[in-house]
């Protein structure tokens, strides 16, 4: 008599198998994250794991390894976060919120690539041919030579690849809705996904074309799925911003052939995705000069510098409760540390004051620069005063209210020249080596020590 096929319960956050159901899992301590999925019994010849395997050859580290070749995508936005095209036999994750753009942007690319003379193929599991035919009228390339298929069937998928030897790109739109007949379970389940996710990457490995898997996120904007098809890719792009917002934002999360946060811009129109080829000049564009609470940041996001506005509102604490701290696209507990040192070290009281913190153009800062600009925008809104219209700002602040040194002054302060400021607020450089670089022409250094210099015509309350 055949055993019953056993279940187990899956983490989809983080892997860890749990033999029954439970609320929390033990491995990341996450709710509600559990999924069950089925486990066929071993056949007795394959119980018994064999004991002999293959030599494997060694190599050492010297000899030079050439760089991958690329293909282009035609977008160079998109070229940029991938580190300059897609590398053959490697697998690219595409996540983001629904309607955000992913297909768009990945329709777009196919149809260029195959304009090219590069064999595309686009698979989707959610759309029927017909609608990405309209789909490409809409978007102005319903004349590209592009290999449409609807399938969710992974066999079938794999035995169309394996009898089209001259593709090049192979786009999967979406992995959650793939099916594997040999896994007892819906698509988007942790194990379908999983086993779908690998027999398309060793595929891609083995036939040498490029793999563009497009993935949902959950509503606290993690891909879907188990978090092993991170690891399984070689690339993770996250499409980020808001449906009601022009602006998108491309970041590489995971790269194995380029730089990580590296960021590509695009602006959503009735044609699709447009590059952004500036986006400092997209970003600053409706700027309004003399309001106090604003002040300029020159960031870095990869390899690309970006201007960006940031703006503060303070206002009297309204009842009797804590006092409110809302951020938008900045880390809110680094605000609250830097609310602590304007107020310690400063002498800036800011404790009955609802604080309100937005970083303008949909674009999350992460990077600790950031923390001079804002400093700047507090002090401004603190005082009434508006900062000057050409000035920029970038520093990291400590807990004693030093300005630390930041990577990459020279790209920020060259970004903050063409686009027509006149000065930059930066920390104290000290000199390395024989002599300092000199400052960009037509650009004034103001050379900030402590943040004391910013709220030096602040009265104390």
């Amino acid at each position: 008599m055949a055993k019953k096929p056993s279940r187990r319960f899956v983490c989809r956050s983080c892997g860890v198998v749990h033999p029954k159901w439970i609320g929390q899992c033990e491995g990341c301590e996450e709710w509600n994250t559990l999924e069950e999925e089925q486990i066929e019994p071993l056949a007795a010849s394959s119980a018994r794991p064999s004991t002999r395997g293959r030599r494997i050859k060694l190599e050492g580290l010297s000899g030079i390894a050439q760089p991958p070749p690329r293909i282009k995508t035609s977008i160079e936005e998109l070229d940029r976060v991938l580190g300059g095209g897609l590398v053959p036999a490697s697998a690219v994750l595409v996540g983001g919120d629904p309607g955000i753009g992913k297909s768009t942007l990945l329709l777009q690319a196919a149809c260029r690539m195959a304009e090219s003379g590069s064999r595309v193929l686009y698979i989707s599991g959610e759309e029927a041919a017909d609608q990405i035919r309209l789909r490409a009228l809409r978007l102005g390339v319903g004349s590209a030579s592009l290999d449409l298929a609807a399938s969710i069937n992974v066999t079938d998928i794999v035995a169309t690849l394996e009898a089209e030897p001259d593709v090049k790109v192979v786009v999967i739109d979406s992995i959650q809705t793939m099916w594997l007949e040999t896994i007892d379970s819906a698509p988007g389940t942790v194990s379908q996904v999983r086993a779908c996710a690998f027999e398309l990457i060793r595929l891609a490995k083995r036939r040498g074309f490029s793999l563009i898997l497009v993935g949902h996120v959950t509503k606290e904007g993690a891909l879907a799925g188990p978090r092993v098809l991170e690891h399984m890719v070689d690339a993770v792009l996250y499409f980020e911003g808001d449906r009601g917002h022009q602006f998108r934002i491309l970041r590489a999360a995971k790269n194995r052939f380029g730089a990580t946060d590296e960021i590509g811009v695009f602006a959503m129109t009735d044609r699709g995705l447009e590059e952004v080829s500036n986006p400092s000049a997209l970003f600053l564009a409706e700027r309004r000069g003399n309001i106090a609470g604003s002040a300029i940041f020159a960031g870095l996001e990869g390899s690309r510098p970006v201007l960006l506005e940031v703006q503060a509102l303070l206002s009297p604490k309204s009842g009797d409760g804590a006092p409110r701290r809302a951020v938008v696209g900045w880390d809110s507990g680094r605000l609250s540390m830097l609310l602590a040192v304007l107020e310690t070290r400063c002498g800036l009281k800011l404790a009955g004051m609802d604080v309100y913190l937005n970083v303008a153009g949909g674009l999350r800062v992460t990077e600790p620069a950031a923390d001079l600009a804002v400093a700047a925008a507090l002090v401004s809104a603190a005082s009434g005063v508006p900062t000057s219209s050409g000035d920029v700002y970038f520093g990291e602040v400590g807990l004693s209210g030093e300005v630390r040194q930041v990577s990459q002054a020279d790209a920020r302060l060259k970004e903050a020249v063409k686009l027509g400021f006149d000065q930059a607020a930066l920390p104290r450089r000290v000199a390395r080596g024989s002599a300092r670089s000199k400052p960009p022409e037509g650009l004034t250094l103001r050379e900030i020590g402590h943040l004391s210099d910013l709220t030096g015509g602040i009265p104390e309350e």
